[in-house]
């Protein structure tokens, strides 16, 4: 029995109808408001502005040596944010919602937010090249374009895309509360751990932050792409099946056996070829001149119980017309002791 999501959207009927994300002046307001932030951010980091001058401060200050209790636990606390085993297990969970649910939407929402999540973060990284607080060489700079790969923090945009996802996909308005809450909590805490242990500056968190936000605000407009993308799919897998399913009977049918030739239908002197046709051979001696002279092997004689019976049953003698019968009353020679007839 098949196990995969597809059979189980096969077997079970249509769920009710998941209502969709939709942008709303709502949404819009508040993208527009976190884009505005966004650009805020880059701007006082790029003019070295007092945003600059505070990372330093907190740099310089190390948390790290002011609470070294708790650094054994958020070095495990900031796992939450990386992106290859937070994906793992966001993935598993919105595969059994799509299994539970009969689509692949969820699935692909995680795939579109993930996608656009390392092409935005990333280009920003790439393109301002700014150095970490372990890496930093001169106080009170913004160590941009100096090839680093921390403006924006991807470990907290990571944490709010990837957990803000379950409060996306949520079905009823209870849940989308709860997750929102738990999804803010976590990407909170997972900026704030990597300032104390000093891979990112505040900056960097802050901007990571507004980053992840600006995806999980825009996801919307791509609700169409994403519903054209699963209608794509499951055509594609309808007609691989379909082919696969006329293929089938002409892989599956049994092939003709090779016919059979039993040795009675043969004859006495001949034996089994195959396919091809017994050739009769006439009886004689072990070999048979052939034309011009070359001799032809006999074929092997079959053994006694496959021959054909050449005489009926009883006496194998042939007859002879100069001897009388066995059953005649009239001997052939006298009987011992009588006389001869003169």
């Amino acid at each position: 029995m098949r196990t995969d999501i597809f059979a189980r959207l096969d077997r079970e009927p249509e769920p009710p109808k998941i209502e969709i994300p939709r942008m709303s002046p709502h949404r819009i307001a508040l993208f527009g408001g976190t884009l505005a932030f966004y650009l805020a951010i880059v701007v006082a980091v790029l003019v070295s502005s007092w945003l600059v001058a505070l990372d330093w401060k907190i740099m310089l200050f190390r948390p790290y040596q002011q609470w070294p209790g708790v650094h054994a636990f958020l070095d495990y606390y900031v796992v939450l944010g990386q992106r290859g085993p937070t994906a793992v297990m966001v993935a598993a969970w919105l595969g059994w919602r799509s299994w539970r649910q009969h689509t692949l939407r969820p699935l692909l929402t995680l795939g579109t937010a993930l996608l656009l999540l390392n092409v935005t973060v990333g280009a920003v990284k790439l393109g301002l090249g700014r150095l970490g607080p372990h890496y930093a060489t001169q106080i009170g700079s913004a160590e941009l374009y100096a090839g680093g790969d921390i403006f924006p923090s991807g470990h907290t945009a990571n944490a709010v895309v990837t957990w803000g996802i379950l409060a996306y996909l949520a079905t009823t308005p209870r849940a989308r509360r709860y997750l929102s809450a738990l999804s803010a909590f976590v990407s909170l805490g997972v900026g704030l751990t990597t300032v104390y242990i000093g891979t990112h500056w505040l900056s960097d968190v802050l901007l990571g932050w507004a980053a992840g936000l600006l995806i999980m605000l825009a996801l919307p407009w791509f609700e169409p792409l994403i519903t054209r993308a699963e209608i794509w799919i499951l055509s594609v897998r309808a007609r691989w099946r379909t082919r696969r399913r006329l293929r089938r009977p002409a892989s599956d049918a049994p092939e003709d056996p090779a016919p059979v030739v039993l040795p009675q239908a043969l004859g006495a002197g001949a034996t089994d070829t195959g396919s091809r046709s017994p050739v009769p051979e006439p009886s004689g001696t072990a070999a048979h001149a052939g034309a011009g002279g070359r001799t032809r092997a006999h074929p092997p004689h079959a053994v006694r119980s496959e021959r054909t019976p050449l005489t009926p049953a009883g006496s194998r003698r042939p007859p002879h017309t100069d001897r009388a019968a066995r059953g005649n009353t009239t001997p052939s020679h006298p009987v011992a002791g009588g006389s001869v007839a003169p």
